[in-house]
């Protein structure tokens, strides 16, 4: 006999609902990268990964006000990219990857990021988490980004009961209605950073705690 936990799924009425919770606690849900262009946007998510927002956003302005575009960043110097984002994490690896990806940025696509998946992927430095943050941040399509926090909440809430990120982009593109898989991703992730904390997820004050099915908590 199985001594898994057996929890029901959500109803499509349930979904909505939680959903509009979610949007209700959250209404200034959205990127917290500071970007002026997609370009931009697509360097910070770059350099996102294993650090925080807040950590790029300090280093960000003065990367940006030095090489400004996918030429100027083509042509920099690893050292002095370096230099201006050594706070934050793999400095040395993000350096090479941002010059990089910008110069494939200038020889490929006339220094304009490609509105397309599998060209974003293809770039250096890009995975699916960017590359979908990038199509629906930057261009304004339905995606769904999985960042530890969506990974986390989702699976702990029941919205999936996946073991890796990619079976979890896919059960959430199955549950959620697409008109609101963007919405929901900036969500999940406010929710992971304000209640749903890793280590002590603050139950008694949650949104969604009557829907919630605690799976894992």
């Amino acid at each position: 006999m199985s001594g898994k936990k057996k929890v029901p799924a959500f109803s499509p009425a349930e979904v909505e609902q939680m959903l509009d919770l979610l949007a209700e606690e959250y209404p200034d849900a959205g990127c917290a990268l500071e970007h002026r262009s997609v370009f931009e946007l697509l360097i910070c998510v770059v350099l996102s990964a294993q650090t925080t927002d807040v950590s790029v956003n300090k280093v960000s302005g003065k990367l940006f006000a030095a090489w400004p575009d996918a030429p100027a960043l083509a042509e920099a110097d690893q050292e002095e990219v370096m230099e201006v984002i050594r706070s934050i994490g793999m400095y040395k690896t993000k350096s090479r990857n941002i010059i990089n990806l910008a110069k494939e940025l200038c020889e490929r696509y006339g220094g304009e990021v490609p509105e397309d998946y599998d060209a974003l992927v293809a770039l250096p430095g890009v995975g699916r988490k960017t590359a979908n943050v990038v199509l629906a941040v930057g261009f304004g399509h339905q995606r769904i980004a999985v960042d530890t926090h969506v990974f986390r909440v989702a699976n702990r809430i029941g919205l999936a009961r996946e073991k890796d990120v990619l079976k979890t982009e896919y059960a959430l593109m199955d549950i959620l209605p697409e008109d609101r898989w963007s919405e929901a991703h900036h969500s999940l992730i406010f929710h992971g950073r304000h209640c749903c904390s890793a280590r002590k997820p603050d139950c008694e004050r949650c949104i969604i705690g009557s829907l919630c099915r605690k799976v894992g908590v």
